[in-house]
């Protein structure tokens, strides 16, 4: 189970701009992760820069957040211990 995780976590992503996404996994999914429990906008730069290339279907931020919740534009947030159990259950991608 573990080699089938690992293998969707090719890289982190950057910018020419250096806005950055903690994992990318494979081209489906795009994750940046913080350690707060209210998400704000300031928390997204990165998953909007990388949304802007077109290339990935989902973008989602894992928090310490108690609720799963969408933004205006798509963006999941999802508690941690929500995405984990989803990766688990290969429920991402």
């Amino acid at each position: 189970m573990i080699c089938w995780i690992l293998r969707f976590f090719e890289k982190y992503w950057r910018s020419t701009s250096q806005f950055e996404v903690d994992l990318v996994l494979g081209t489906d999914v795009a994750v940046e992760i913080k350690g707060t429990s209210l998400v704000q906008d300031k928390h997204m730069k990165g998953l909007r820069a990388l949304k802007e290339e077109g290339i990935h279907k989902r973008f989602i931020i894992v928090s310490l957040d108690r609720h799963v919740r969408k933004t205006a534009d798509g963006i999941d947030t999802t508690p941690w211990e929500t995405f984990l159990g989803k990766l688990w259950n290969k429920d991402l991608i």
